[in-house]
Parts: C-alpha cells; sequence; structure tokens
C-alpha cells in the first residue's frame, strides 16, 4: 500500500505540526489568514502575487481568508468545504490516505465502454460509499470506465455539479475527499477506471468568491454563464496555472483515469498554446511519470476535429472528444421530434454517415445556429468519437427529464442500443438505461439566493422555448431530486426481478451487447461501413473482413433476407415493429 503526499503548491500544505499557507493574490492589498480557533495571522505578499504564511496548524483545523478587509472567504484551493461553499476551508492532509492500487495502470481508450452516473442520483445513500455498492453490479455489465458527473463543491446538497464554485473541493455531502478516494480504490480493486467530468469554462455564482484574489475572469470572451474564465488576457497565466494544477490534481491525489472536459466549445483561449493544449501535454507527462494510463475527452457540439488532431497536424492532441450526430440523427428518427437542435436531423441518412464518418455534419449549414457547423473528420479514428443514446443532458435538459425508454418503444431502444454498442466509437451509457429505467433525470439546484432561486426557474423556462416543451418541474423543489433517484436494488448481482422501470430481458439485452463488442469489435480495427438498404440500416464492422454485422430494420423500412453465409445469427429482437438482428462471421 503506499500513501499520498501534498501535490499542490497552493493551498494550505501541512508538515508534521506546522501548514504553509499559499494562496495567488495578485489583486490583492493585504491579506489575512484566519485560523478558525488560533487565531490571524497577517499573510506575506510576494513579487509574484502569492501571499503565504507558515503557522501551527494540522489536518482537521478551519481556516477563512480576508481580503482587503472583506468577509471572510473560503480559500480557492480547498480540498474540503465541509460546511458548504460559504464556509471555512478545511486542512486535509492526503498522506493520511493508504491506497491499495499499486499495480493499476489504467485503461486503454481502445477498451473503452463509458458508464456515466451523478454521485447524487445513482443510489439512494447519494455517496461515494453508496457507489462502491454497486462497483460489481457495472462490472459484471461489462462496463469498463466510470464518468462521475462534477463533484467540486456546489452551493447546497443537490446539484448536478455543473455550479461548481470551489474546483478542488469534493462535495462535502457526496462524502468529500476520502470518500471518492475510497471509490477510485475499490474500482481500480474491480477492474474499472474512473474518469471525472472536470468544469474550466465557467463557475457558478453562489459561493464563486475567486474575483476577489485575482483576474480569473475577462469580459473580453462571453460564455452563456456570462463573463468567461481569463485563458489570454492580462493576469491569465496564473489562472491556467490554477486550472492546469487542478487537471494534475485529480491525476495524481485521487488515481483517477481520466478527465472529461465539460463544453469546451466555450472555453476562449486566442494564445497558444491553446489551454486544452497546455492540460494534455501535462496530463500526458505526469501519466507517463506514473506508468498510468491516462485519457482526456473532450465534450463539444461543435464537430472539431481539431481537438483530437495532433499537435503536429495543428490539433489539442486530446485523447477523443464526444459526437452528438450520432444520438441526434438516431433520437429524431425514433421519436419523431423536430424542434430546437432536432430541426436538423431526421433522416436515417445522418445515421449512417455517423456511423461510418463520426459526424454527420461536416461544414453543412446548420440551420438551428444559421451558421456552418463542423468540419471533415479526416484523420480522426472513430474511436476518438464518443457517442451515445442517452446522456445527462440529452435527458436532463428537456423540460421534463424523459429518457429515452420513456418515449420509445421497447423494440426501438432495444435496436438503438445494438448500433451504439457494435459500432466502433466508443460508447458512454447514462445510469439506468441498461435496464430501461424510465425515471426521468430532472434539472435541480439548491440555492439559498432568492434571486438565483428565481433567476433559475425564469432560465429553464427561456431554455425550452424553442422546442415548446412546458410544465417545466422546479429545480428548487427537493422533489425534483428524488424523482430522479434510480430504483436499481443495490447488491453483487445484476438485478432479475422487476420494479419500477426495470426490464430484466433489456439488461440481458445489453449484457449480451457489450459481451460481443468485448469480445469481437474491440478486438479488431475500429472502422465501419454501414449503409441505408431498403430503409433498414446494415452495419458491418470492421469495414473490411467484418466480424459483427447489425441489421437495424424500422417500422416504415422492408424485411431485409438473411444474409448470405458466412454469417450466424446471436442475437434477434423482433418487437414494436422495430427489428435488431446481430450476427457474427463463422470465421470468429
Amino acid at each position: 500500500m503506499r500513501t499520498q503526499t501534498s501535490s499542490l503548491a497552493y493551498g494550505a500544505n501541512v508538515n508534521g505540526g506546522t501548514a504553509e499557507f499559499r494562496v495567488w493574490a495578485p489583486s490583492a492589498q493585504r491579506v489575512i489568514l484566519r485560523l478558525l480557533g488560533r487565531g490571524d495571522s497577517p499573510m506575506r505578499g510576494e513579487s509574484n502575487g502569492d501571499f503565504t504564511v507558515s503557522t501551527p496548524a494540522r489536518a482537521g483545523d478551519r481556516y477563512f481568508y480576508i481580503v482587503d478587509g472583506n468577509k471572510p472567504v473560503p480559500d480557492p484551493v480547498s480540498r474540503l468545504l465541509p460546511e458548504g461553499v460559504h464556509g471555512p476551508t478545511e486542512i486535509v492532509d492526503p498522506s493520511s490516505y493508504r491506497w491499495s492500487d499499486d499495480g493499476w495502470r489504467g485503461i486503454e481508450l481502445a477498451d473503452y465502454i463509458l458508464y456515466e452516473l451523478h454521485v447524487g442520483t445513482f443510489t439512494p445513500h447519494g455517496t461515494f460509499d453508496g457507489a462502491i455498492e454497486r462497483l460489481d453490479y457495472l462490472k459484471q455489465l461489462g462496463i469498463t470506465v466510470i464518468e462521475i458527473m462534477p463533484v467540486a463543491a456546489f452551493p447546497g446538497t443537490r446539484n448536478w455539479g455543473y455550479d461548481g464554485v470551489s474546483p478542488y473541493s469534493v462535495q462535502a455531502s457526496y462524502g468529500g475527499p476520502d470518500g471518492l478516494k475510497r471509490l477510485v480504490d475499490a474500482a481500480h480493486r474491480a477492474g474499472l477506471g474512473v474518469m471525472l467530468d472536470a468544469v474550466y469554462n465557467h463557475l457558478g455564482n453562489e459561493g464563486n468568491y475567486l474575483r476577489l484574489f485575482g483576474p480569473y475572469f475577462t469580459d473580453r470572451h462571453k460564455t452563456p454563464w456570462g463573463e468567461a474564465v481569463n485563458f489570454d488576457q492580462p493576469g491569465s497565466e496564473g489562472v491556467r496555472r490554477y486550472v492546469v494544477q487542478n487537471a494534475l490534481y485529480w491525476i495524481r491525489e485521487y488515481h483517477l483515469d481520466g478527465l472529461r472536459l465539460d463544453a469546451v466549445q466555450t472555453i476562449k483561449d486566442d494564445s497558444r498554446p491553446h489551454i486544452l493544449a497546455e492540460i494534455q501535454e501535462n496530463v500526458q507527462r505526469l501519466a507517463h511519470e506514473l506508468g498510468r494510463r491516462v485519457c482526456v475527452i473532450a465534450e463539444t457540439d461543435e464537430n472539431e476535429p481539431r481537438l483530437v488532431r495532433a499537435p503536429s497536424d495543428g490539433g489539442y492532441g486530446l485523447d477523443a472528444a464526444w459526437s452528438d450526430d450520432f444520438h441526434h440523427s438516431l433520437h429524431t428518427v425514433l421519436t419523431k421530434e423536430d424542434r430546437g437542435y432536432y430541426q436538423d436531423f431526421g433522416r436515417k441518412e445522418q445515421i449512417v454517415r455517423a456511423l461510418n464518418e463520426g459526424f454527420a455534419f461536416q461544414g453543412e449549414l446548420f440551420k438551428f445556429w444559421d451558421a456552418p457547423r463542423g468540419a471533415p473528420p479526416e484523420g480522426v479514428p472513430l474511436p476518438a468519437h464518443v457517442i451515445c443514446i442517452q446522456n445527462h443532458d440529452q435527458v436532463g435538459n428537456r423540460a421534463k427529464g424523459e429518457r429515452l425508454d420513456a418515449l420509445v418503444p421497447r423494440g426501438a431502444s432495444k435496436l438503438a442500443a445494438a448500433l451504439l454498442l457494435l459500432a466502433p466509437q466508443t460508447p458512454l451509457l447514462f445510469m439506468g438505461q441498461e435496464y430501461g429505467e424510465t425515471a426521468p433525470f430532472q434539472f435541480f439546484c439548491d440555492y439559498s439566493d432568492p434571486e438565483l432561486q428565481k433567476a433559475v426557474r425564469e432560465g429553464r423556462r427561456r431554455e425550452f422555448k424553442d422546442f415548446k416543451w412546458e410544465a417545466v418541474p422546479d429545480p428548487q423543489d427537493p422533489q425534483t431530486f428524488e424523482r430522479s433517484i434510480l430504483q436499481l436494488p443495490v447488491g453483487k448481482s445484476l438485478p432479475r426481478a422487476k420494479s419500477r422501470g426495470q426490464s430484466p430481458e433489456m439488461l440481458e439485452w445489453y449484457e449480451q451487447l457489450i459481451r460481443i463488442r468485448r469480445r469481437q469489435v474491440t478486438a479488431g480495427p475500429r472502422t465501419c461501413r454501414a449503409e441505408l438498404v431498403d430503409g433498414a440500416i446494415v452495419m458491418r464492422v470492421p469495414a473490411e473482413n467484418s466480424r459483427v454485422l447489425v441489421i437495424a430494420e424500422f417500422p416504415d423500412s422492408k424485411r431485409l433476407d438473411e444474409p448470405e453465409q458466412p454469417w450466424h445469427q446471436v442475437l434477434f429482437s423482433d418487437q414494436d415493429g422495430y427489428r435488431a438482428r446481430v450476427y457474427l462471421a463463422r470465421t470468429t
């Protein structure tokens, strides 16, 4: 077993009975450390904008900073905020946790089967320890990597995590730093990787005190949340260091196997290198030092191949990026929805193009934007495209948070799952879809500021104007959160008894598809030859010398004949007018 020493130059770092406190505050004239129960200590300013002081302290002590006489606020580099985002920082000694994953070396992207989960709703406990109880279930299902939605400290106890305001602090109500470490450690013992959703494009409003310390934001660039994070204006050197060191912190102190970077199209940076390239370069350098495989995946809606192209080809060198077109094109064909960004989809040819090339839009006019969208993805391997049929955005950013299984018949869901899991791209499942969960996943929050409560209610209604969705649940209502909690039984085995929204038949379908994927799809070249035949989608993987054949037939398509030799059928579903057939080559 190994212990973990501190990896941070900033924050509070203990050494014996003393702690060094260091904060970057170039906007401040004077900073005072208020160590609760021990008094105030003026901090010494340095020429680089740092303020520092060493004083007797130990893990568990709590403190504030007082900047230029303003109210006491927590440290920008807090590992734990036990009393919430307005309360004091608690000193955490990372060396106190004893890891048991010395032999863990990570997972190659080619083997990724991602399972996105929200800690607060994945189990009735809503904690990291609660999630540990379901690791054996995920392992038996065939998942290889868990992707955790953001856990940086946010206001209250109910939140998706994208309103986080303390990027280094692990949400206390989930179990804090040691809880996250226990989950990662247990996952590695089970042979599962763990990725974390990291938000570097904005911070939430309530509890966001970074402006007191330095030029963390700029009005030169705008985002959907207001001012952009300052990556390219005066003072940005310290902001870039803050973000890059945060990415390294999750890899080093928490042994995470990768990061999913949220909505990178809203990360504005006109400097060189781009902050995304700088994050990846530093993460891969650390991964090499640690002898582990670490992946950095970007979320974007722009179909931008530059994200994953090598720096030598003008790219940022990330490992993969989310590709929305597969979801949007398949979703619209199945649901017939045609409002908002769905207005640009609805043709099976788009599903085929997304399967074969990754993007359906490669520079064509996108009516929802009234502008071109995307670029040709030449040179981008298909596994560098992360695809899904459900995720937290596409479910939770509906007015009522309906899952796909609440919108389409069971046969349609099974057809969609077959295309998702047997395509050569990297698949992502959203918690509960594997057994056909029909409970919603709705948008919820727990602000204490009445103005923010009002703003988020009104903002959700405006957000859905283009979709004509009505009756938006109140995000502040605790019942909105409670409706979103999974009902999956806790246990080591896959559930076979049907309870609310669960289908043992669907779960078995997913098990079988994942088993075929791991044995056949990941074992060969990751290419695809999909085509539209009499209204049905016929997909062969890989494109040449195919090992897997999927025939997906829709209610409006012809029923195709059985394929000629050398194929043999291994899976079959014929429900609700949708028919999905899976074949393996007899030579495999």
